[in-house]
């Protein structure tokens, strides 16, 4: 993309304008003060913009590099028939290259049960993903993430599951590529009971994603686990952290989540690495929500 075509199309999308330099290269990009910690960007910030055509998987590096973030984490559904498409997943690693982005992870979703009852279903839910592993190696991720689907009772999920993760970690494991599973609703959003699917499976190239905000265990009675207890559960099998943020308050705290006893949490675990953006409220812009929650984690961090 042309300097000319990249304004126009920031500008589309409302990062121009924001104070960050336009000029190719790291000059943006701004460590909040802790090397132990630096930030990403997670794509289902700008999901909005992607789904309405109004941003592309390929100009997402772009914008994240325009909001001084320093790596990506990609979501399969905003190019879900690219997994294959050599031509794509090179242009698409030129850009992170160019624009001075580390490609993180893939959060894997629509690609069948990992848990299944059926061991069929088991098995062609593993063969599914296995193409975005093949992704994620080639594009120079450390990881994909998946969800813990299944059914049954607390017991026979846990087994079902633990089944269908570690086949998919011994594929990860050819590949060096990690599979990491996120609280991401149901039993899932378990903490413990995650965290004894770690314990279960004990395989080198398995990990959680433990995420802020995911922690709602039924829809029907809206019942939520203990956010803190969940994050401490999660994070010693962390491989990633995704700072989930839906809406703030005046002063720019997430309303729902104590970023600051969340980043405590997370230092206490000894985790070091990429704190993950991810933005998915909608009383304010896409980009607004994730410049918000890019200010609240540094904060965080700066308190620490």
């Amino acid at each position: 993309m042309n300097m000319l075509n990249r304004r126009s199309f920031l500008k589309s999308v409302g990062v121009a304008g924001t104070g960050i330099a336009l000029s190719p290269g790291l000059s943006a990009i701004k460590n909040p003060g802790n090397d132990r910690f630096k930030l990403s960007l997670a794509e289902w910030s700008f999901h909005r913009a992607i789904q309405a055509n109004t941003m592309t998987n390929l100009e997402f590096p772009i914008v994240t590099r325009e909001l001084g973030i320093e790596a990506v984490e990609f979501v399969n559904t905003m190019f879900m028939d690219k997994a294959r498409d050599m031509v794509y997943l090179k242009e698409l690693k030129t850009i992170c290259n160019q624009e001075g982005v580390k490609p993180l992870l893939i959060m894997c979703d629509s690609e069948g049960t990992i848990g299944h009852p059926d061991k069929t279903e088991r098995i062609k839910t593993v063969g599914n993903h296995k193409k975005w592993v093949d992704a994620a190696a080639f594009l120079g991720c450390h990881s994909i993430r998946i969800n813990a689907g299944s059914e049954g009772s607390y017991e026979e999920r846990q087994k079902l599951v633990s089944d269908g993760f570690r086949l998919l970690c011994d594929y990860g494991t050819e590949k060096k590529i990690n599979i990491l599973i996120e609280n991401h609703g149901g039993l899932s959003s378990n903490g413990q009971w995650l965290s004894e699917i770690m314990e279960i499976v004990k395989h080198e190239r398995a990990g959680t994603l433990p995420d802020f905000g995911n922690f709602l265990v039924n829809k029907e009675t809206g019942e939520q686990y203990d956010r803190y207890l969940g994050i401490k559960q999660l994070m010693p099998y962390a491989k990633g952290v995704s700072a989930k943020s839906v809406a703030f308050d005046k002063d720019g705290n997430e309303t729902s989540t104590d970023y600051f006893r969340m980043m405590r949490i997370v230092k206490d675990s000894g985790y070091s690495g990429y704190i993950g953006i991810e933005y998915s409220g909608s009383e304010i812009s896409e980009k607004e929500g994730v410049i918000a929650t890019k200010k609240l984690i540094e904060r965080a961090i700066q308190a620490l």
